[in-house]
C-alpha cells in the first residue's frame, strides 16, 4: 500500500514536471516568436527611417540642384544682354552709308590653316573684319577664335552646323543652334557674358526654299535683340571663283555704285584662294576710296 502511494505520487510528480516543462518551453517558444516579431519591426522601421532619411536627402540635394540651376539659368539670363533698339537699327541701316565704307565679313570659320593668314594680312593693312563663326569651327579651333578677339575683330554667329535640314527644321532651330554657337563662342573666349547679338543665316535671310521659316526666326531673334546680317557683296570664293582673278572681277562688278559694302568671303579650311588674295582685295578697295570698319564700329 505504501509503495502504491509512493509510485502514485512519483507518477503525478512526473505528469506536473511533464507539465510545467512544456508550459515553459511553450512560453520560451512564444517569447522567441514575440521576440522575433518586435525585431523584424525595429528593423523594418529602421529601414523605413533610413529610407525616408535618404529620400528627404535625395530631396534636398534635388531642391538645392533646381536652385543652383535656377540662379545660373538667371545668371545666364542677365548675361545675355540683347542689342538696344538704336544699335539694332543702326545695323539694319548698314547699307544706307553716304561715305565709301567697306565691311569684309568671313563665314564658316575659323579654320586652323586660314584663319591666321587672314588675320596676318588684316593686322599688317591695321583693318578690323566681322567673322561668322560656325560653332563646330570654333569648338575644334578656339584658340584661333581667341585671336580674333584679342585683335580686335567681331566674332558674329554663323550657326552650329550649318547644315540646312538641321538649322531650319522648324522656326525655333535658327535661334537654339545660335546660343549653342554662342555657348561655345564663351568658353573659347573665357568670357561667359560674351554676346555677339548678330546671326548671318546659313545661305542668307531672306528666299530659298525656307524663306517663310526665316523669317518667323528673325522676329525670335529680333525679340531677345539679336540682330541678322547678310551681304551686299561678294567675291564668290566659295561659288566658283577658283582665281584670283575670277574673285576680283566678282569684287568689282558686285560693288559698283554703292557707297557701303559688306563683302562676303570664307575663312574656311579649304578657302586659302582667299587669304591669297586678301591683299589684293584691300588694295583695290582703298583705291577706290574706301575705308574699312567692323560691326563694332556700327553698334558702339
Amino acid at each position: 500500500m505504501i509503495i502504491y502511494d509512493i509510485e502514485s505520487f512519483e507518477k503525478k510528480k512526473s505528469k506536473k514536471w511533464i507539465f510545467w516543462t512544456i508550459l515553459i518551453g511553450i512560453i520560451v517558444i512564444g517569447i522567441a516568436i514575440f521576440g522575433g516579431i518586435k525585431t523584424a519591426e525595429y528593423v523594418a522601421n529602421q529601414k523605413e527611417q533610413k529610407v525616408a532619411q535618404e529620400d528627404k536627402k535625395e530631396e534636398n540635394n534635388q531642391q538645392n540642384k533646381d536652385t543652383n540651376n535656377s540662379n545660373n539659368e538667371q545668371q545666364n539670363t542677365n548675361n545675355q544682354k540683347g542689342l538696344t533698339k538704336e544699335q539694332l537699327k543702326a545695323i539694319d541701316n548698314i547699307y544706307d552709308s553716304k561715305e565709301k565704307v567697306a565691311f569684309l565679313t568671313f563665314d564658316d570659320g575659323p579654320s586652323s590653316n586660314v584663319t591666321p593668314k587672314i588675320l596676318d594680312v588684316l593686322k599688317k593693312e591695321n583693318i578690323k573684319a566681322t567673322f561668322f563663326v560656325l560653332g563646330t569651327m570654333a569648338k575644334a579651333n578656339p584658340e584661333v577664335l581667341k585671336r580674333e578677339k584679342e585683335e580686335g575683330h567681331y566674332i558674329a554667329n554663323h550657326s552650329y552646323s550649318h547644315v540646312y535640314p538641321k538649322v531650319y527644321a522648324n522656326e525655333n532651330k535658327p535661334l537654339e543652334e545660335y546660343n549653342k554657337t554662342n555657348k561655345i563662342i564663351q568658353e573659347a573666349l573665357g568670357d561667359s557674358s560674351y554676346q555677339s547679338n548678330l546671326f548671318r543665316f546659313p545661305g542668307g535671310s531672306i528666299g530659298g526654299y525656307y524663306d517663310k521659316l526665316k523669317q518667323k526666326a528673325k522676329k525670335k531673334f529680333r525679340e531677345k535683340g539679336i540682330s541678322s546680317l547678310d551681304w551686299n557683296c561678294l567675291t564668290n570664293d566659295s561659288d566658283g571663283a577658283e582665281t584670283k582673278q575670277a574673285i576680283m572681277q566678282n569684287l568689282k562688278d558686285t560693288s559698283k555704285g554703292k557707297n557701303s559694302l559688306v563683302i562676303l568671303m570664307h575663312d574656311a579650311p579649304n578657302k586659302d584662294l582667299t587669304a591669297k588674295t586678301l591683299p589684293d582685295v584691300i588694295k583695290y578697295l582703298k583705291g577706290q576710296g574706301y575705308s574699312f570698319k567692323s560691326i563694332y564700329d556700327v553698334i558702339e
